[in-house]
């Protein structure tokens, strides 16, 4: 067994712009085309990410999409390119399962954007399964936005919020406290049964706290995603001996397969920890998967385009702590699911190509790939037997 590790980390929704199939995926009516997550904010705001960076941020944009992003643009010293999805829908499953090795095999079933946005059979059971009398919401919606405008109702009736976006997805949203957390986790395990086998790929439990005036979202927040629909990097490195850590929500991405060890935390900043010790204590021959969540959660959907800036230098930060702690032999590959563009029309997802950077394979171009080569990359450097469909670009 080799001795070399492997981190991958995705910075959840950091698209780079200039899909080729932008035209087809819709944000408040109108297509994606010309979305650019990190180009956009960069624009409005020049990004210092040195370290990003000098692995080749700003020549990957200027391969994705053929615009610039002021303040990127250093000569690079890693490994670059660009990747194109080609699993259907802009999303977190499609993204992380694809870049596992696993593009989706199926159409995801989208509930409509219409009131009610739900089949009125899935209503009744959703409520029965609540034990209440029936659901708020019941629409497509900002998280943030229907909680302010339904939670006070939320309180005095006691029923969910239930609602969906453009993704493939339903949210259940309730009072920590007066609903009951665990209630609200047995409440979208039972929907989650429902619903997957419609293909809607997760059910996410958004608890709140607060009084009405004053609600805001905890960080308990769980998914309940449908399972891969074939082996993921994960399984075959697990099924190969291999220690593997998931840090932040991959397990519930993944189902919890092939996931040997969960670093969970409230908050990117808790999980930059986990990543950085895991870099000082990961076993040879170890993958590590992380996910960092908070430019989409946090600034993506609600378009806060200086709070995206912050938050992308602040991860570059953590990415140059990661570069000083890893081994001869390691590898790191960042990249990204999807993109979140917070100038862009709507609150959903943009559909672009990703970013790639690897530090521990040298210094070059790679041009644009798939999403699958990461899987393929990643497994050639543990020694591990191939992965999906993709080719190794190292």
């Amino acid at each position: 067994m080799t001795d070399r590790r492997a981190f991958l980390i995705v910075m959840d929704s950091v698209g780079i712009g200039g899909a080729p199939d932008a035209n087809a995926y819709f944000n408040d009516g109108l297509p994606d085309t010309g979305a650019n997550t990190v180009a956009h904010i960069a624009q409005a705001r020049p990004l210092r990410m040195p370290h990003l960076d000098a692995l080749g941020l700003g020549a990957a944009i200027r391969l994705a999409s053929g615009e610039t992003a002021p303040g990127l643009g250093a000569e690079p010293q890693g490994l670059w390119g660009a990747a194109t999805e080609r699993s259907r829908g802009k999303d977190t499953p499609s993204g992380h399962w694809e870049i596992a090795g696993v593009p989706v095999p199926w159409d995801w079933h989208y509930f409509p954007n219409t009131r009610p946005a739900f089949p009125a059979d899935l209503t009744g059971r959703i409520a029965q399964a609540a034990g209440t009398e029936g659901i708020l919401g019941n629409e497509h919606a900002s998280g943030t936005e229907i909680i302010a405008r339904l939670g006070a109702e939320h309180l005095r009736t006691g029923w969910p919020i239930c609602y969906t976006s453009a993704d493939s997805v339903l949210q259940i949203a309730a009072h920590e406290e007066a609903f009951g957390l665990d209630r609200l986790y047995r409440l979208c395990r039972d929907v989650a049964a429902l619903v997957h086998p419609m293909r809607v790929g997760r059910v996410i439990a958004r608890p709140f706290m607060g009084a009405e005036g004053g609600f805001a979202r905890t960080p308990n927040r769980r998914d309940y995603a449908i399972a891969p629909p074939g082996p993921t990097l994960l399984d075959v490195a697990q099924d190969a001996g291999r220690a593997t850590h998931a840090v932040g929500k991959i397990g519930d991405i993944f189902s919890h397969r092939g996931i040997g060890k969960l670093h969970k935390g409230k908050s990117d900043a808790d999980l930059a920890g986990h990543l950085l010790a895991l870099a000082d204590e990961a076993e040879p021959g170890s993958l590590t998967f992380a996910n960092f969540v908070e430019f989409d959660s946090l600034y993506g959907h609600r378009r806060d385009v200086a709070g995206y800036a912050a938050a992308l230098e602040w991860f570059d930060g953590v990415a140059g702590a990661l570069i000083s702690r890893l081994r001869p032999g390691d590898l790191a590959i960042f990249t990204a699911d999807h993109g979140n563009d917070p100038t862009w029309h709507g609150t959903d997802h943009t559909r672009e190509r990703v970013p790639v950077l690897g530090w521990g394979c040298g210094a070059r171009g790679i041009g644009q790939v798939g999403f699958a080569d990461i899987a393929a990359s990643v497994a050639a450097h543990l020694g591990l037997p191939p992965v999906g469909p993709g080719r190794s670009f190292l």
